[in-house]
């Protein structure tokens, strides 16, 4: 695309970034998906199995291949939840702490990486726009003058 869209830029980069963290994780026998599970789940506390999803932004079918997976390898335990019998709280095995450890360090990496090519005022700049992007997806506001103009006509 010659003049690109906003969508394409972030959609590009998101892209690019998951390609990245693919790449890093599968050294360790991992997925992305794995790494991010790790760092959402309480380290003492474990996390409720409902409560994953939304945290992650994942579908409840891809989350359950996760953690499936990640029980598999020993990086996850299912406990019920004392405090609602119905429920289950997903915990880090040993495993799971020292592999939750360098998915931390991997996205400090990258993070830190980044610090070092751009000012913090680009950084700045960069997070107030995605936070305002956020805000008009999350408030419907985006499509709402499209839907005005087809109204009146």
């Amino acid at each position: 695309m010659k003049d690109k869209t906003i969508d394409y830029i972030l959609r590009a980069t998101w892209q690019a970034v998951a390609r990245m963290y693919n790449e890093e994780a599968s050294k360790y026998g991992a997925t992305m998906a794995t790494g991010f599970a790790l760092l959402s789940i309480d380290r003492e506390k474990g996390t409720p199995s409902t409560s994953l999803g939304p945290k992650m932004g994942m579908e409840a079918t891809s989350l359950t291949r996760t953690l499936r997976s990640m029980e598999e390898r020993g990086l996850i335990i299912r406990k019920k939840n004392p405090s609602d019998g119905r429920g289950v709280l997903i915990h880090l095995t040993e495993e799971g702490l020292d592999k939750r450890e360098l998915s931390k360090n991997t996205v400090l990496n990258f993070n830190e990486s980044i610090k070092k090519h751009v000012t913090e005022e680009q950084l700045q700049n960069f997070i107030e726009v995605s936070e305002i992007i956020n805000e008009l997806i999350v408030d419907k506001k985006i499509f709402i003058d499209q839907e005005l103009k087809n109204k009146t006509k």
